[in-house]
């Protein structure tokens, strides 16, 4: 499990994430610092095994100080997820944005899931970061909500491309292949590179047959 209770007695519970967002620039570049030892302590342990006392020795700070800013190791996990998800949004919209046609929509898709694939074999914190994300009901909220903010990016391009199709079928389509995306992206990775690149290939021509070829 990825909680930590906090000592500070009498706080009050929250949704993970940052407890307050730094407006000052010494404030930002403490959370910045506390981010980045997270990083390196998942790097080396993983998650699961990282305590918040080991970030506030790396950092230079008190548990107090650390606990001023996130709430728990959930709230840290938390924010490493939804950046990576932030920068992975930003990616796909902008691939998305190029999309003019039908033909190009697959080309589009196809590309992002193998970047996808070729992102998560290369960084062993956002693998570590998502598998903890499973075991925390919390976290797995921000993960549907994540599968269905990408899938309205791919059903905006979708219905740009072909209007004749009815948008609640796209709608859910889209959203469907995105989370689908997700489950398969979780198996690939767990297993050998060959096998994963088979199962990765076997997904984009299921979705790109069944769903973005034919929505009628």
């Amino acid at each position: 499990m990825i909680e930590e209770q906090t000592p500070a007695a009498g706080s009050i519970e929250e949704e993970p994430g940052l407890r307050r967002t730094p407006s000052q620039k010494r404030s930002r570049e403490r959370v910045e610092n506390i981010l980045s030892c997270a990083i390196r302590l998942i790097e080396e342990k993983g998650s699961d095994a990282m305590r918040m006392s080991e970030v506030a020795a790396m950092a230079g700070i008190s548990i107090g100080s650390l606990y001023q800013y996130f709430p728990d190791k959930a709230a840290i996990v938390r924010t490493l997820a939804e950046r990576y998800n932030a920068a992975s949004r930003d990616c796909i919209a902008s691939e998305f944005a190029k999309v003019t046609t039908l033909a190009e929509l697959r080309c589009a898709f196809s590309a992002l899931f193998d970047t996808y694939y070729d992102m998560f074999l290369a960084e062993p914190v956002m693998r570590d970061i998502w598998s903890a994300m499973q075991a925390d009901k919390t976290l797995r909220k921000l993960e549907l909500a994540e599968s269905r903010a990408n899938g309205c990016l791919l059903a905006e391009t979708w219905a740009r491309v072909q209007p004749g199709t009815p948008r609640e079928r796209i709608d859910d389509a889209a959203f469907l292949i995105m989370h689908l995306g997700e489950c398969t992206m979780r198996v690939a990775v767990s297993v050998d590179r060959p096998e994963g690149g088979r199962i990765v290939a076997a997904y984009k021509h299921m979705i790109l047959r069944e769903f973005v070829a034919d929505a009628t």
